[in-house]
């Protein structure tokens, strides 16, 4: 027997290589990593147990073979002997009854396994889990018997009781409320906006909506955008209502203040508008609570307080206070 003979001899086949690729649904089919592209142009074999997966199509036109299998762990190991790689293409659920049965196979020690690689081929940007939120109200505005029936003027009430049920997550510092309330919030935000779809005459999308305020966003912040600079708040302010004037050719300072806000809000958003303007307007003339309310709250938003924040700070003490005489 030569050395090459023995060699041969002695040294165990290689054990190959799996590859397990994961694709995002978020993000369109065909674009992959390089790092994917690689594995899949150079796998002895690419498998793929689902014969509709949205990558196939893409794969196929760019010369890559697919084989519609479903191997089990055993038979997978099998296939990579003698130094194979194996592509198997992920299905939606990720297959883990192969990856399961390859971590038994592993620890049993009754086979050679073959290398073990989790390739993300493409990967979810920041706000992709958006896109599964409108598909998800999609649905549930076509299937269900009461979402289906819904109107822009039904759900204004949910809007306003979410709004301040985020505002009392955010006062009361809990964080899982918060999260849970914001989403609470965007759901609004998306149903609205599926609703607005149907419209007959002016309808819209979310994409419009989004796309509005991200227009919005970069025309009134020059200084991170454009060529204009702010180095503190108040210059950020000062362009913020620069742009929005531009953009509303208001004749009053009194427009665009919803006045069906809660009175206190009201009051110290029009004291507001009329500080910033530099106007001097005295207060109207009367006698009663309202009146004096009206003050207060003007001299609230002066200092920097929020009335209605500061109100509800002082009935929150309150209540706590009547708990305390109800336990006596």
């Amino acid at each position: 027997m030569n050395t090459t003979d023995h060699a041969s001899a002695t040294t165990p086949p290689a054990p190959g290589r799996i590859v397990l690729l994961t694709t995002s649904h978020r993000v369109a089919p065909g674009l992959l990593s390089w790092p994917a592209w690689q594995a899949l142009r150079t796998a002895d074999e690419v498998l793929c147990a689902d014969a509709g997966h949205p990558q196939l199509p893409y794969l196929r036109e760019a010369g890559v073979a697919v084989a519609e299998a479903s191997p089990s762990a055993e038979e997978l190991v099998d296939a990579c002997a003698g130094g194979r790689t194996i592509v198997v293409v992920a299905t939606g659920e990720g297959e883990p009854a192969l990856t399961d049965g390859l971590a038994r196979l592993a620890g049993s020690g009754r086979a050679v396994m073959p290398e073990l690689e989790l390739l993300p081929a493409s990967y979810d940007l920041p706000g992709a889990r958006l896109l599964d939120l409108v598909q998800v109200m999609d649905r549930i505005r076509a299937e269900c018997p009461w979402s289906s029936r819904q109107t822009h003027r039904g759900l204004a009430k949910y809007a306003i009781e979410e709004a301040y049920e985020l505002v009392e997550s955010i006062e009361e510092g809990e964080r899982e409320e918060l999260r849970e309330e914001l989403g609470d919030v965007l759901l609004q935000v998306v149903f609205h906006a599926r609703i607005a779809e149907e419209d007959p005459d002016e309808p819209f999308s979310i994409d419009d909506v989004a796309g509005g305020i991200v227009a919005k966003l970069i025309h009134r912040h020059p200084h991170v955008f454009g060529e204009e600079t702010a180095t503190t708040p108040e210059e950020v302010k000062e362009h913020w209502l620069r742009t929005k004037a531009e953009e509303k050719r208001r004749t009053s300072v009194t427009e665009g203040v919803p006045l069906h806000q809660p009175g206190l809000a009201l009051a110290a958003k029009l004291a507001s508008r009329v500080r910033t303007a530099g106007l001097e307007v005295p207060f109207p003339e009367g006698e009663g609570i309202g009146y004096e309310l009206l003050a207060l709250a003007a001299r609230a938003e002066a200092e920097g307080v929020d009335p209605e924040a500061a109100l509800r700070a002082a009935a929150r003490a309150y209540r706590d206070a009547i708990r305390e005489a109800e336990d006596k």
